[in-house]
């Protein structure tokens, strides 16, 4: 039984959601995202075994941390660096998604200077305001970056949901496919279209997606088996190929509501509580430095998620048959963001089953 907070990956059923995944979507290249993991090795692995083509993340650090483990198999950086990093971005990733011509000049000179070459997708800003270049200037970079001699144009493609929460449809991927077949025309070759993220498979599996689109970048929906729109189960996929457990420190009858002159907690918030009279409750050893407490669904229907401090977890456990003894694990499912802050946290413990 471990004795601090575990994050536990079931490579198996990554591996099984992400061969579901690439079964969904005929004629579209997977592009699997390791980042919410960041750059687990050992979950790249278990995605490519189940059919990704390449895989996708937004730092450096982890694209370095995939090379090390020995993949060799093509790696998208999905955050466009600054100039300065442009030298690692070349020798790390094959593939950036890109913006500004300043950043792909930085990416011709780096690539000239280590006798490679690099290609880029030309993002560009359908809605969601998060990066990319306004449709109008499209032909601009493009005829600028085509003339470039160490860099080459793969595709175009668009980001949806991230920031502005914009949902795919006809519209915005109807206008990249325009932008697409333009594109095409004005380079005088085919091009990959990155029509999104885990945002976009609905528009897939339902028969609405343009058919220029060819390429998806998916994380969520592999790791964690939900559409990413309603965070609702799809496709059948598994739902608990990510879980979390943490050992369970006090475990007392107490009231249900505090005592004394409220003010603010310590994250500057003014909580309100319900008089439930006395419960049992238990403090697990997780916090708000691991997770948000939001972002945990417990496994055991009869434990509730109270709140957090910094470094407690607090649950309502009454409805237990039993209480759980000092150390012994609670397990929960987490959300994306919790899942995110579980593996960005050093005081996490990360277990891969089976062993890569």
């Amino acid at each position: 039984m471990p004795a601090r907070a575990t994050v536990t990956v079931d490579l198996g059923k990554v591996r099984a959601n992400a061969r579901a995944v690439v079964d969904q979507l005929p004629g579209i290249s997977v592009v699997a995202v390791t980042k919410v993991t960041c750059g687990s090795p050992q979950v790249g692995r278990a995605m490519l075994a189940g059919g990704a083509r390449a895989l996708g993340d937004s730092r450096l650090e982890n694209a370095q941390r995939l090379r090390d483990a020995g993949l060799t198999a093509p790696i998208w950086l999905l955050r466009a660096p600054p100039p300065e990093l442009a030298g690692e971005t070349v020798q790390l990733t094959d593939v950036s998604l890109e913006s500004e011509l300043e950043t792909v000049v930085a990416l011709d000179n780096a690539a000239a200077a280590a006798g490679r070459r690099h290609a880029i997708v030309a993002m560009v800003d359908l809605g969601d305001l998060r990066e990319g270049m306004l449709p109008a200037d499209l032909p601009a970079f493009l005829g600028r970056v085509n003339v470039m001699d160490h860099i080459d144009i793969a595709g175009i493609g668009v980001n949806l949901t991230c920031y502005g929460a914009i949902v795919p449809d006809e519209d915005n991927l109807g206008r990249l496919a325009e932008l697409a077949a333009q594109s095409e025309k004005q380079l005088g070759r085919p091009l990959l279209v990155s029509g999104g993220n885990s945002g976009s498979i609905g528009m897939a599996t339902s028969g609405r997606m343009p058919a220029a689109v060819n390429s998806l970048r998916i994380g969520e929906t592999i790791l964690l088996g939900v559409d990413t729109l309603t965070r609702e189960p799809t496709l059948g996929l598994h739902l608990d190929a990510v879980t979390v457990s943490a050992p369970v420190i006090e475990c007392f009858v107490k009231p249900s509501l505090p005592s004394g002159m409220s003010a603010q907690d310590a994250f500057g918030n003014f909580p309100t509580f319900t008089d439930r009279g006395e419960r049992r409750r238990a403090i697990c050893a997780l916090g708000r430095q691991d997770a948000p407490p939001d972002g945990l669904a417990p496994v055991d229907p009869r434990v509730e998620v109270l709140g957090a401090s910094s470094d407690h977890l607090i649950l309502d456990i009454d409805a237990m048959d039993r209480p759980p003894a000092l150390g012994e694990s609670v397990t929960f499912v987490p959300t994306y963001a919790a899942t995110l802050q579980l593996f960005t946290s050093p005081y996490v413990h990360k277990v891969f089953t089976p062993p890569a």
